[in-house]
């Protein structure tokens, strides 16, 4: 390829959250749609097997910080170090002002993102961000890929993650998992906190009845998500299986891949199942899905839309998470059966 017609290398500095690491390949299909390009994604270190299923990047570079952590020196020298990769240009997804420095340590020539956190000068192709006509995250992501005011390609281009089919034959061995017996996986957990959290019990109940109807459950999370996986499955350990703690951020997107259907509160592993195409019944109390909304065809939403919600607070404030509880097992069963995945709705138990 002539030297005018190399692609031109983009350094896209990544999110913290697994939800918006996966909303950011929409960004990652935008910039691919238009001039040829190489997309680099500076990002944690857990979240590199996101990363490598998505096609559209070339490869992930380690942050070597931990969340919160400032690091100045570690951010010059990384920024430094990456001088000699020649990148025309950097898109800095969060809005922090640590989060500009290594692109402007590497003296990348372009650098974009939303005005946030007093950037200027780190930041010198600086958009404001209307919060009104960008309602949705993955709506910012996309518009920093395209020339500022331009209006976001219709429809924006939505996440679709690679499954590594290997990682899934040695998962299914050696988690002995039954080929025969489709498998409809929870996720529990959320690391925002409680307040988004349909209850244990509900889950609990739901997974009763998808085992009577020939269903295995897998149950998917952190180790932090270990006990809510043992009290889902307490008495139904033969075909509930509690998964949490026991499998990396890599072999749940595999999982989730091989899986015929999700239940999920508003999660990272939410967004994950939804880059799948896997059928998803998506629960949402103290969040709203008016910003962060699962980007796939196959969903239902279960959100109440109660006077109090969203309040995007981590515990309720009024003390009853009425907004969680009372959407019933029998809801979120009449949804699978709406997304085709069981015959009918049955009437579920209380535990």
């Amino acid at each position: 390829m002539a030297a005018d017609k190399a692609p031109r290398r983009i350094l896209v500095v990544g999110p913290s959250w697994v939800g918006d690491m996966v909303m950011a390949q929409s960004l990652f299909k935008t910039l691919k749609a238009g001039t040829p390009c190489e997309i680099d994604v500076l990002a944690p270190g857990w979240s590199l097997p996101i990363l490598e299923r998505m096609p559209e990047v070339r490869r992930g570079v380690v942050m070597p910080l931990g969340h919160g952590e400032f690091g100045l020196g570690k951010r010059r020298a990384l920024g430094k170090e990456l001088a000699s990769e020649g990148y025309q240009q950097a898109i800095v997804l969060p809005g922090s002002l640590k989060s500009a420095l290594v692109p402007f340590f590497a003296g990348i020539p372009r650098r974009t993102g939303f005005r946030g956190e007093m950037r200027y000068g780190l930041l010198n192709d600086i958009r404001p961000l209307d919060k009104a006509a960008l309602p949705m995250t993955v709506q910012r992501f996309v518009a920093l890929g395209r020339v500022a005011g331009a209006p976001l390609p219709e429809p924006f281009p939505r996440p679709k993650l690679a499954p590594d089919v290997a990682n899934q034959e040695r998962l299914r061995a050696e988690l002995g998992l039954a080929a025969e017996r489709p498998a409809v996986a929870f996720m529990p957990g959320a690391e925002y906190g409680p307040a988004k959290q349909w209850p244990l019990a509900h889950f609990a109940a739901l997974a009763e009845d998808l085992a009577q109807q020939g269903f295995q459950v897998w149950v998917l999370g952190s180790a932090k998500d270990r006990e809510f996986g043992d009290i889902i499955a307490a008495g139904m350990e033969e075909w509930v299986i509690n998964l949490c703690g026991r499998t990396q951020l890599g072999d749940a997107v595999d999982l989730l891949a091989m899986a015929q259907a999700a239940v999920t509160n508003d999660s990272g592993l939410m967004h994950v199942a939804a880059a799948l195409d896997r059928p998803l019944v998506a629960i949402y109390g103290s969040s709203t899905p008016d910003h962060t909304p699962p980007l796939a065809e196959r969903v239902a939403i279960r959100y109440l839309r109660l006077e109090c919600s969203p309040c995007f607070e981590r515990s309720c404030p009024l003390g009853h998470t009425r907004c969680l509880h009372e959407i019933t097992p029998a809801s979120v069963m009449g949804a699978l059966a709406q997304l085709g995945v069981v015959a009918q709705p049955l009437v579920t138990r209380t535990r």
